[in-house]
């Protein structure tokens, strides 16, 4: 059984992935996570998945991309609660592929809802709960994109997370004074559903991907966690504005 502490984290796009890990290694921890998403049906199974390790969980069905929806649910999780000590702005994708003459205003906005609308969104929102909350902090989600502009189509998911960079540090600022950290990380490949597609339809192409990583291999949605984990944990007390990658030395090149 998990060991209840009374500390609360909202881990939004939680019902897969790395935010399924995340919230799982937050609920082992001793949080009660508050899974957010899209697929209804998705969250009420992951819910009773961590139900059955002890870990004490519920789920908001909320697009983070709308900031009407975003704060109702955000509000009614802080006012159960009282408080909100971690917000993890997991959510996000590359949304669109399109480059940039072909790229419609409206995928466009899109991308960038989904990638740093969102993280001003939910975490405007949180912060009168992380202000009540112990040790408060707040994690966003960056890419290598956000250094090398990412590949062709991609091009707008890029300078979506050069905004998640750009905002992780602005909200560190905003927030010293209360105490409340906001850290980043940046996620190499890691094996995911994000990827399965590619993985099914063009196996050798998943299969090199490898290549590029210095450590030989991809990394696992459970590595990303354990570095969220410690991210919000006392031994990262002192750090604020940082972003930490997390791709087995990917981002150097090879």
């Amino acid at each position: 059984m998990s060991k209840l502490t009374g500390k609360v984290a909202v881990v939004t796009g939680a019902t897969g992935g790395i935010g399924f890990a995340v919230a799982k290694r937050l609920g082992k921890d001793g949080y009660t996570v508050v899974l957010n998403g899209i697929e209804d049906e998705a969250g009420a199974k992951r819910v009773a998945e961590l139900a059955a390790e002890g870990i004490s969980a519920e789920y908001y069905g909320f697009d983070v991309t709308n900031d009407v929806d975003v704060t109702a649910n955000i509000n009614k999780i802080g006012e159960k609660y009282g408080k909100i000590d971690v917000l993890v702005n997991n959510a996000g994708g590359i949304g669109v592929r399109a480059r940039f003459e072909e790229m419609t205003t409206a995928e466009y906005k899109f991308v960038m809802a989904l990638n740093l609308d969102s993280v001003f969104f939910a975490s405007r929102a949180a912060i009168p709960f992380l202000k009540k909350g112990e040790k408060a902090s707040i994690i966003n989600y960056t890419s290598n994109a956000a250094w090398n502009g990412a590949g062709p189509g991609a091009g707008i998911y890029a300078t979506s997370k050069g905004g998640v960079q750009s905002i992780t540090r602005a909200l560190a600022k905003d927030l010293a004074e209360y105490g409340i950290r906001v850290n980043a990380v940046s996620p190499g490949t890691i094996d995911t559903p994000f990827h399965a597609q590619i993985k099914a339809t063009k196996p050798e192409v998943f299969a090199s991907w490898k290549n590029t990583i210095l450590m030989g291999r991809l990394g696992e949605p459970e590595e990303v966690a354990a570095v969220v984990a410690f991210l919000v944990s006392d031994d990262a007390s002192f750090l604020t504005a940082e972003t930490i990658q997390i791709g087995g030395g990917q981002a150097l090149g090879i």
